[in-house]
């Protein structure tokens, strides 16, 4: 009979509340180094709900981690000069240590414009095109939450040397697909990237060593798409309907995936780790501004 008969659910609920834990002490340290606080900044425009769901969620995870916290609501009529001029007075605020500007905007802003006026020092989502670039070229950068996320749940489950594994990244969105790929190959693994133009993706899938998924489809990736062993990260949130009621599930038919290692489940794997990322690279640009040593 084969080892992996059941995978290893990865628990990122888990994981993400002792690294909460962890940035809670650090961030007592480090007041008690320099005297002062991590801040962060929220920008939200408009009243989408899902999203002051989570900003609401992301000011109290920073008042927890004894971080301060700036939410800055702005009504859907706001301009692009006013929403550009709120951002350089944070770039200027010597209080904040990182702005993250919630997504999607009403669509008569420009998202780019944005992203790009933020000091790349300050930018805890990790989209600027400095920190782009030094993430492509393997220098020290705040890169994107979720890939950070799965970052850590891998090395968790396979230890921290990724080395010649094969990885399959499903998916290349500036936001998950682009930035996981770098990561891994940062980490010495050797990387595929399958999208909606490759055209043998499952076989691709039956290679990899560590498979994951941000595709954004439902049930996307069978059972038969998994190599035995395999550790998969799922990054798909997807809400459907079955029997009439609603249930959020991923990319990855999970109860298809028992020959794998590991899996993260959906909910409760990848999601959790978003705003534990957030408050973690928070707490990366304080310390580069004060020119503390970064925490392992």
């Amino acid at each position: 009979m084969d080892r992996f008969t059941r995978a290893t659910e990865i628990d990122g609920k888990q994981f993400a509340t002792g690294l909460l834990e962890r940035i809670k002490a650090e961030v007592e340290a480090v007041k008690a180094e320099t005297g002062v606080v991590p801040g962060l900044a929220v920008v939200l425009v408009g009243e989408d709900p899902a999203s002051a769901v989570y900003v609401a969620s992301k000011h109290r995870q920073t008042v927890a981690a004894g971080m301060k916290s700036f939410e800055h609501r702005l009504p859907a009529e706001t301009t692009q000069a006013e929403l550009l001029a709120l951002v350089n007075r944070l770039n200027l605020n010597p209080e904040v240590h990182g702005i993250l500007v919630q997504l999607p905007l009403p669509a008569h802003l420009d998202p780019n414009a944005v992203i790009q006026a933020i000091n790349p020092d300050k930018d805890v989502d990790g989209f600027h095109v400095s920190n782009v670039g030094h993430l492509a070229t393997g220098n020290p950068a705040l890169v994107p939450c979720t890939p950070l996320g799965c970052m850590m749940l891998l090395k968790d489950t396979l230890g921290e040397n990724l080395a010649g594994m094969h990885a399959v990244v499903v998916g290349k969105s500036n936001i998950v697909g682009k930035p996981m790929a770098q990561m891994l190959m940062n980490a010495h693994c050797t990387v595929t990237v399958v999208h909606s133009q490759t055209r043998n993706t499952a076989e691709l899938c039956r290679a990899a060593d560590i498979l994951v998924v941000a595709a954004g489809r439902a049930g996307l990736v069978r059972g038969d798409w998994i190599k035995t062993g395999a550790v998969v990260i799922d990054v798909g949130i997807n809400r459907i309907k079955v029997d009439g009621k609603s249930r959020i599930v991923g990319d990855v038919v999970y109860g298809e995936a028992g020959h794998a290692r590991a899996i993260t489940p959906v909910p409760g794997g990848v999601g959790p780790m978003t705003i534990a990322c957030l408050l973690a690279n928070t707490l990366t640009a304080f310390r580069r501004h004060h020119t503390l040593a970064i925490a392992a």
